[in-house]
């Protein structure tokens, strides 16, 4: 046996020559896994690779990492390494700012747990900067996603929004939903959190609602989507 089980860590061999290179690639390895944050998930192969970054290697990788669909590609001494991840390690996915679960064939970002078959109960909070339109009314298309069990809906004013004195947080036929009387002016900021958690069985879109007059087209608005989601065993 060359290598660990469980991390593929080089072993030294009896009579080995230049032994501080299997310890140190050990080394190497046990920097980047542990604490393990994977940069992408993904195909495509980085141009530049920085010591120590991870990514997760996506079906039909080609160039360095070919061959290697499911594994970790680890950049050690200017080259890459791989090791194959286990069922339930956990990373934080830094593309996405989410903790991940390798489920056997992936990795599923947000879940809590994950089925033998890769069935996952994931929780993930979604953010984006809306710029406001002007009208009444000024819609983030699609922002609740198709088959999400949502919680609630954070948010800040990034910057000043103007036409206004307040708004409301909702969706088409509940405009208040997720919030009333939100401040306009930067730093205000929304918690809101319906009673049971809803379920939206396609993209929706979150409708800001002016009260006290018109949104002019000034003003940006963070808002988060706090959501569950139930993914699918694998076949």
């Amino acid at each position: 046996m060359s290598d660990s089980a469980i991390l593929g860590l080089p072993f030294v061999q009896p009579a080995q020559a230049q032994k501080h290179v299997p310890v140190n690639e050990a080394f190497a390895r046990l920097d980047a896994l542990t604490q393990l944050t994977v940069k992408s998930v993904g195909a495509t192969v980085p141009p530049i690779g920085a010591e120590g970054d991870v990514h997760a290697v996506g079906v039909g990788a080609g160039g360095g990492w070919s061959g290697q669909d499911g594994a970790l590609a680890v950049f050690v001494n200017g080259g890459w390494s791989f090791v194959t991840p286990r069922l339930g390690w956990r990373a934080f996915r830094s593309d996405l700012g989410e903790v991940a679960v390798f489920n056997g064939s992936d990795w599923s970002a947000g879940a809590g747990s994950v089925s033998p078959s890769g069935a996952g109960f994931v929780h993930r909070s979604v953010e984006q900067d809306h710029t406001l339109g002007s009208g009444a009314t000024s819609v983030v298309a699609g922002a609740l996603p198709a088959n999400a069990i949502v919680y609630g809906i954070t948010g800040r004013v990034l910057s000043a929004i103007g036409g206004a004195s307040s708004f409301q947080i909702g969706v088409s036929g509940s405009a208040d939903r997720y919030g009333s009387g939100v401040g306009v002016g930067a730093g205000s900021w929304a918690r809101g959190i319906t009673g049971n958690p809803l379920t939206y069985y396609s993209d929706t879109d979150i409708v800001l609602t002016a009260d006290g007059g018109n949104f002019n087209a000034t003003g940006t608005f963070r808002l988060a989507v706090h959501f569950a989601e139930l993914t699918l065993p694998s076949a």
